[in-house]
């Protein structure tokens, strides 16, 4: 048995560092959740320290909640929380399968336990994410199935905690109700993280990055209408932050393209065939105050 251990070996080791880098380059801000993930990888380590100095230790609970908005980042830091998982042996495979409540829930009686457990099934060895996890419970219908497949839930976390990480998510609030109908469901939870709203800057550095993983770019006055766009958009129903930024630079390469194809027998240079112009992103909806992607009907705009 060693007298002692290096910390910093065990670290370098695990391959671990490399992967909460790529967290810091793939996501802008979120500084409480990178926080809390280095805080459980370190755990982690500390964990497998104390075992190979024979002291007593527990196998620790790694279900997690991840609440907030959509497009803060929920499923890329489930990704990479199955990747460190999987380096520091926790998970065998360190895959991710995404599951939604017409995944888990069946239909009719008998059809719930093997919808659930073929789910768990493939996610054996990785981490299983249920997204807006709440729809499981529909207290007002007693006929629903979601509390099957919620007991069944709590049984493999429990029975198959080695083999399986399970990781709720969904917005704050409602994910608080669900978690107060279920009080073996939120003991098994071990660690909650919540994802925060991005800021203007922080979109306004997102969409930077998409551009330039796309070699685009804006103009100087294509990006202080982009910064408004933003700052209007998030006043709009249906914000999705990183989403939502990612459409409408999507939407705006496409008004890019019909401005050049408008431009049919010039020669075009490489700034005019990456260069976002302030039209492109002023035509948008958003500056009449309507959400582009939705029918202005159908939801009152």
């Amino acid at each position: 048995m060693p007298s002692s251990v290096d910390l910093a070996s065990a670290y370098a080791d695990s391959g671990v560092a490399e992967v909460l880098d790529q967290l810091d380059r793939e996501l802008i801000g979120l500084a409480p959740v990178k926080t809390r993930i280095r805080e459980i990888a370190a755990l982690l380590l500390v964990d497998q320290a104390r075992q190979q100095l024979e002291l007593p230790s527990t196998a620790p609970s790694l279900h997690m909640s991840f609440t907030g908005h959509p497009g803060t980042g929920k499923t890329t830091v489930a990704q990479r929380m199955s990747q460190i998982l999987h380096r520091l042996g926790y998970l065998r495979k360190g895959h991710v399968v995404t599951a939604t409540r017409d995944d888990l829930v069946g239909q009719y009686v008998g059809h719930t336990a093997p919808k659930t457990k073929e789910m768990l099934k493939r996610a054996q060895g990785g981490v299983l994410f249920i997204d807006e996890a709440y729809y499981l419970y529909k207290p007002d219908n007693e006929r629903d199935y979601g509390a099957e497949a919620i007991e069944i839930l709590l049984q493999e976390m429990e029975s198959r905690r080695s083999d399986v990480v399970v990781i709720f998510a969904g917005y704050r609030d409602r994910m608080e109700t669900f978690y107060s109908s279920n009080p073996g469901l939120s003991s098994r939870v071990a660690h909650h993280l919540d994802f925060p709203d991005y800021s203007d800057d922080e979109l306004m550095a997102i969409a930077g990055l998409l551009l330039e993983a796309q070699h685009y770019q804006f103009s100087a006055k294509a990006e202080t209408a982009f910064f408004e766009y933003v700052s209007r958009r998030r006043q709009l129903p249906f914000f999705a932050n990183a989403r939502s930024v990612r459409n409408a630079l999507d939407r705006a390469r496409l008004r890019q393209a019909n401005r050049l194809f408008s431009r049919m027998g010039e020669a075009l240079t490489k700034q005019d065939l990456t260069t976002l112009e302030e039209g492109d992103i002023r035509a948008s909806r958003v500056f009449k105050g309507e959400v582009e992607g939705h029918h202005p009907a159908q939801h009152g705009l």
